[in-house]
C-alpha cells in the first residue's frame, strides 16, 4: 500500500480549485435543441461521457470513477439518454427536475439542494433546472471506460435537423462547423421500438429509494477509530456503500454497486479525520465550510486548503489527515473507488491513543472494545 511522498507539485496538480472548472458547450448532440442549447458541462476527473473533442479535463488520470458537473439556467433541459454505468447527481445549488423512460413519462422527481440521486444504468433520464439560474449538479460516473451514452430516438432526429450527428464511436460530427459526414453505416442509428420495450422500467417509488435527502442519512457520530479523539470527531453519512465507515451499526441509503462509494463528511471547527491511509483512489468534493488535507508522513508533509466547490484528488497509499479549519460546521462529499468495503490503516500513534481510551478496530475493520480485541491489529 506504501505510495511515496506526494510532493508540492504534485499536491498542486491533483488540486482543483472551483476557479479551475472550465464549461464547453458543445460537449453533446442535442447543443443546438431549442431548450437545450445553454446547457454547460464540465469534466474534473476524467472525461466522463462528453462527446466533444473540445472538452476540457482537469484531470485525466483514471481513478475507477469520472466527477464532472452540469449548469444550466432556469427551464433549460439536458435531453433524455441512458448510460451503461451508474450516474450520480449531487445537487449542490438550486432544485432539478428529473425524469425517465424512453419518452420521459415513466416518472419524475424533484432533486433539491443537497440531495443524491442515483440512476439506474441503462435508463433514459433527462432533468430541466426549475430552479435558479445558477443551479449546479455534481455527476459521478462509475468506471475508468463508462462506453460513452445513448440518446433517445427523438434526440438523434432533432439534432439531425440541426446539422449534428454520432459515430459509432460516439463522436460528435457537426457538418455546419465543416465536418464530414461518415456513411450511415459508421453513424448511430436511434433504438428500434423493440429494443426499448426490453429495458426496465423504474416506477416513482423505486426511483425515490435511489435519492438520499437530508432525511434519509444516517449519521454516525463514531464512524473511525479516532472519533473520540482530539483532531478527531467528524461525523459520516453512507449514502451509496458502506465506504470507510468502522461503524458496524451504519448503513448505506443505497446498496448496489457502483464502482465507487460515496459518503457525507461533516466536523465542527477543529474536528476531522486523523492520519490515515488506504488502497483506494479518492476524492474529497468540499461543499461548504474550509478544510485543511495534510498528506504524506510527519517530516514529509504538505497541506492543502479547500474552500467551497474545490476538491483534492488522494493517490491510493497516500497518508492523509482532513481537519475543518473555519468557524461553523463544514461539510465534504468522500468519493472513494471500487465497490466494497474500504478498511483504513491508522497511523500507529492513532491506534495507541485508541487504545488507550479503550477503542480498538477488529478483524472485521469494525470498531470494537480494546480490552476484548485480540492483537495484532
Amino acid at each position: 500500500m506504501a505510495q511515496a511522498p506526494l510532493s508540492e507539485d504534485e499536491v498542486r496538480r491533483r488540486t482543483i480549485r472551483r476557479a479551475d472548472f472550465v464549461s464547453c458547450d458543445q460537449a453533446f448532440i442535442d447543443c443546438r435543441t431549442p431548450g437545450s442549447d445553454q446547457k454547460q458541462n464540465y469534466a474534473m476527473i476524467g472525461p466522463g461521457v462528453s462527446q466533444s473533442s473540445g472538452q476540457f479535463v482537469n484531470l485525466r488520470e483514471p481513478h475507477g470513477f469520472n466527477i464532472g458537473a452540469a449548469a444550466m439556467p432556469n427551464g433549460v433541459t439536458n435531453n433524455l439518454h441512458l448510460h451503461f454505468t451508474a450516474e450520480v447527481f449531487l445537487c449542490f445549488r438550486g432544485e432539478y427536475l428529473l425524469r425517465w423512460g424512453a419518452d420521459g413519462t415513466d416518472g419524475e422527481l424533484r432533486l433539491r439542494e443537497g440531495e443524491v440521486a442515483s440512476i439506474p444504468s441503462w435508463t433514459f433520464r433527462g432533468f430541466t433546472n426549475v430552479g435558479p439560474d445558477d443551479g449546479w449538479l455534481f455527476t459521478v460516473l462509475g468506471r475508468d471506460a463508462t462506453g460513452g451514452i445513448i440518446w433517445a430516438p427523438s434526440v438523434l432526429r432533432e439534432a439531425a435537423g440541426h446539422g449534428l450527428y454520432l459515430t459509432s464511436g460516439n463522436q460528435l460530427v457537426d457538418t455546419v462547423a465543416g465536418d464530414v459526414l461518415p456513411p450511415e453505416d459508421e453513424l448511430i442509428p436511434p433504438l428500434t421500438a423493440e429494443q426499448i420495450a426490453q429495458l426496465r422500467v423504474y416506477s416513482a417509488e423505486e426511483m425515490r429509494d435511489r435519492v438520499a435527502g437530508r432525511e434519509d442519512l444516517s449519521w454516525s457520530d463514531t464512524p473511525f477509530l479516532d472519533s473520540r479523539l482530539p483532531g478527531g470527531g467528524a461525523r459520516l453519512a453512507c449514502v451509496i456503500g458502506y465506504g470507510l465507515t468502522q461503524d458496524r451499526f451504519q448503513h448505506p441509503v443505497i446498496g448496489n454497486p457502483h464502482g465507487h462509494t460515496i459518503a457525507w463528511l461533516s466536523g465542527l471547527p477543529g474536528q476531522g479525520v486523523s492520519r490515515h491511509r488506504h488502497g483506494a483512489s479518492q476524492v474529497l468534493l468540499a461543499r461548504d465550510g474550509e478544510w485543511e488535507v495534510t498528506l504524506n508522513a510527519p517530516g514529509e508533509e504538505v497541506s492543502v486548503r479547500l474552500g467551497p466547490w474545490d476538491m483534492l484528488s488522494v493517490p491510493p497509499g497516500a497518508w492523509r489527515r482532513i481537519r475543518s479549519t473555519g468557524a461553523q460546521d463544514a461539510s465534504m462529499v468522500l468519493i472513494t473507488g471500487g465497490d466494497g468495503r474500504v478498511c483504513p490503516e491508522w497511523a500507529p500513534e492513532v491506534v495507541d491513543e485508541a487504545a488507550a481510551a479503550g477503542v480498538a478496530v477488529d478483524h472485521d475493520g469494525y470498531l470494537g472494545s480494546a480490552a476484548l480485541v485480540p492483537g495484532p491489529r
